[in-house]
């Protein structure tokens, strides 16, 4: 069964971190490329960070130097390490997976696995 389980959101101030956590299902996860999206109110779902089975990382602008994606494949988890949070990285925050390396693929399209979300809330 496909499977990807979000955790690790919450409420924090301005400046502060938080790191999220996708497990999942060992069937998708040692293939594919993993990816933390965004959707804030109003607002179009985005790509953050992507990693792929190979460990090559890529980042949107906004979150450049601020944000890390990692993976344990012993642990079939991926994180997403936030650090000097802004109010404007407030969102339900997405888990990702799909068959795919190219950046500009997750930065067009909606396709692949999807975990429930995570709500982030960056405010004081």
């Amino acid at each position: 069964q496909v499977q990807l389980v979000e955790s690790g959101g919450g409420l924090v101030p301005p400046g502060g971190s938080l790191r999220l956590s996708c497990a999942a299902s060992a069937s998708i996860f040692r293939f594919n490329t993993m990816a933390w999206y965004r959707q804030a109110p109003g607002k179009e779902r985005e790509v953050v960070a992507t990693i792929t089975n190979t460990g090559i990382t890529n980042y949107a602008d906004a979150v450049k130097g601020r944000f890390t994606i990692s993976r344990d494949n012993a642990k079939i988890t991926v994180y997403l390490e936030m650090n000097s949070l802004k109010p404007e990285d407030t969102a339900v925050y997405y888990c990702n997976a799909r068959p795919v390396v190219d950046w500009g693929h997750f930065r067009n399209f909606l396709t692949g696995y999807w975990g429930q979300g995570t709500q982030v809330t960056v405010s004081s």
